[in-house]
């Protein structure tokens, strides 16, 4: 029997997921690789999208059926497994919130003239109001909802500005005329890769919005957090391709930076102190929730206290990040991190769909696991050659 669903919180763990996806490391690695590839990063986008909710549907509905967490589901699948897992997303999420505060910080100094380090404090401190705040599942979701609209409404502003060859873009989205493994390794991995794509299927689970009977609204949630990230993506090439088609050079120390302040002058680089500090800040109560949810079932002691493990989780990435600096090129390392934890994370839950005592009488469509199946092998396939990549330069 079907539930009546909650849609605020079916929308919030939408946002909440494409939320922490369009973090500070989302518009380093867009700015990026529009530089690298011109329009034909337009085709690595579509491929990206694809590859993504391919991912999504088969996780958010697994992890549904089963009303587990990945990290217990994994543990049926295989003693041990989900410890690992856990282990993985818990380092991943760690590195990417270092990024995320450094990110958050930024945007503070962009906007108010502040250190990055006196920034990256304050918006720890406003994440962790989020958690001490008694209604804090409400209140996630009405920030994770808020900052996503204000993140593609102002990108939305700086795409239309910057006058960009869309003509191209679209030609370039079928054939393309450059590819790179690494670029999307890292775009699909920066989007649904390591925490990311479970923040949200997390955020039902702790609503008790789960079960057969609500996959429809599942896969509706899963889809539309896809889609909002995509569609941030697509307005954050277009803008940056507006502007690197006219032959500008983006700054190698902060490309993201420089797509606004080309395209908009001194207002569009505080357009972009808003952006990031509004990816930052979003990416870390994102990242810092989903990170803990990968441990907070081993042991009743941090289930207790997991609002204060939260707690020190984003007060240890931002102290860390105050400690080493300013993490430019990890933000695009981890990108590439996280999409190498993805197959293990789809493969886990592909074979969890075939467990009768983990999905019940829950009956697997083909097609989705054929896909699957398809973007675990397609996304070892991305990192075999990413791998190769940087030996072959020499790193």
């Amino acid at each position: 029997m079907r539930k009546k669903y909650n849609w605020s919180v079916l929308i919030g763990a939408a946002f909440l997921m494409a939320s922490s996806a369009i973090g500070p490391g989302f518009l380093t690695q867009t700015a990026v690789f529009t530089e690298q590839l011109g329009a034909s990063f337009a085709f690595v986008i579509l491929l990206s999208i694809l590859l993504d909710a391919v991912a999504q549907l088969n996780i958010w509905r697994i992890i549904a059926v089963a009303d587990k967490p990945a990290q217990d589901i994994s543990n049926q699948v295989f003693p041990g497994l989900g410890y690992f897992l856990s282990f993985l997303v818990f380092l991943g999420g760690l590195a990417f919130n270092i990024g995320n505060i450094a990110g958050a910080g930024l945007g503070l100094n962009v906007l108010f003239g502040i250190s990055v380090g006196q920034g990256a404090i304050i918006s720890a401190i406003l994440a962790i109001g989020i958690f001490l705040y008694k209604e804090a599942g409400k209140a996630m979701d009405l920030f994770a909802k808020t900052m996503g609209l204000l993140k593609i409404g102002l990108a939305l502003f700086i795409a239309y500005i910057s006058n960009p060859p869309l003509a191209e873009a679209a030609i370039r989205s079928v054939n393309p005329t450059q590819f790179s493994f690494t670029a999307v390794l890292t775009i699909v991995g920066g989007t649904v890769g390591g925490y990311i794509t479970f923040s949200g299927a997390h955020r039902l689970l702790d609503a008790r919005q789960t079960g057969i009977g609500n996959l429809p609204a599942v896969n509706r949630g899963a889809l539309s957090a896809i889609g909002l990230a995509s569609i941030m993506r697509l307005l954050l090439f277009i803008a940056a391709l507006g502007v690197v088609s006219t032959g500008a050079k983006l700054d190698p120390a902060n490309p993201a930076a420089s797509v606004f302040q080309l395209a908009s002058g001194q207002f569009g680089y505080k357009i972009f102190g808003l952006v990031i500090w509004a990816a930052g800040i979003s990416s870390v109560v994102g990242s810092a929730y989903t990170s803990i949810s990968f441990i907070k079932s081993f042991h009743p002691l941090i289930l207790k206290h997991n609002k204060e493990i939260i707690i020190i989780f984003i007060l240890i990435s931002c102290s860390i990040f105050i400690w080493i600096g300013k993490p430019v090129k990890i933000l695009l390392a981890v990108g590439a991190l996280n999409g190498l934890i993805l197959p293990i994370a789809l493969g886990v839950m592909l074979l969890a769909a075939y467990r009768t005592k983990i999905i019940s009488t829950y009956k697997q469509p083909l097609w989705l696991t054929i896909t699957g199946a398809s973007v675990v092998l397609i996304m070892i396939w991305m990192g075999y050659g990413t791998i190769m990549d940087m030996i072959n330069k020499g790193f």
